[in-house]
């Protein structure tokens, strides 16, 4: 039976490892819409970052960034949601984790502004007006999401070690083998919450959804939804929760599955 929704990270799942999307990939999501399947995008990057990738798409699909935090429309370009931190309880997170991890150094993404204390060293490109102050100012502002990163945890330690300081404060996450970067969304915040919004707006039940993913900040929407896939390449947890396994993001895994269910 197709599945009335698709969502599917980008990073390591749908994108190939150099970040580009390939033509038997294209060809499958161009199918996914023509069929009347809405089709998710569901990352960890912020939306303003999603322009070169909504026009290799055609302007297909609703992307959900930012881990959830934020919806964004690809036909239009435009925000339809927003999901940020409380100040306060943001703060309190910050305030948390400094004790407990004092070598780490923090960013935070706002919507179409990135900002990062002056220790904290980006490990991709940045936006030209990046913000760069102290943290406490940093925090006058409710952000969307905030980035820790430590000279020697693995991401993997990084979620460890904050899960139970920070239990029903905020959502935790890695996205990436390669970079030690804890992700913190607010509480309730996940890929799955943002799945959640839409369905609910669309009628579809949770069910009706198939979802494909790769790292742990996929784990809630694979989780929450009624097929969950992972490429070859995911991170074991991701592989041990699945339904099925499909090949990896360099060989068109997702496309596979797709076509597969289109015939």
């Amino acid at each position: 039976m197709l599945p009335r929704l698709v969502a599917t990270d980008l990073d390591g799942t749908l994108l190939r490892s150099d970040g580009t999307l390939d033509a038997r990939t294209l060809g499958a999501i161009a199918r996914v819409e023509a069929a009347g399947i809405p089709l998710v995008l569901c990352t960890a990057r912020p939306s303003r970052v999603l322009a070169a990738l909504s026009r290799a798409t055609g302007h297909r699909g609703i992307a959900v960034c930012s881990n959830g935090s934020v919806i964004w429309d690809l036909h239009t370009d435009m925000v339809l949601d927003t999901f940020p931190f409380a100040v306060e309880a943001a703060r309190e997170v910050v305030a948390r984790l400094r004790a407990a991890l004092p070598d780490a150094t923090w960013a935070v993404e706002r919507h179409d502004v990135f900002a990062r204390e002056p220790r904290y060293v980006p490990h991709w490109p940045v936006p030209a007006d990046t913000i760069v102050a102290e943290l406490d100012a940093l925090l006058e502002v409710a952000p969307l999401q905030m980035m820790v990163r430590h000279p020697w945890l693995t991401g993997d330690e990084l979620v460890a070690r904050s899960r139970e300081l920070l239990a029903g404060l905020a959502e935790l996450s890695h996205s990436s083998s390669a970079d030690a970067l804890l992700e913190i969304g607010a509480a309730g915040v996940s890929k799955a919450s943002g799945l959640a919004v839409l369905c609910e707006r669309h009628g579809i039940d949770r069910a009706e959804v198939m979802a494909f993913g790769d790292m742990p900040n996929d784990l809630a929407m694979l989780q929450w939804a009624g097929r969950s896939v992972a490429v070859a390449n995911a991170h074991p947890e991701v592989v041990a929760l699945a339904d099925e396994v499909t090949a990896s993001n360099d060989e068109a895994g997702v496309a596979q599955v797709l076509e597969r269910l289109l015939e």
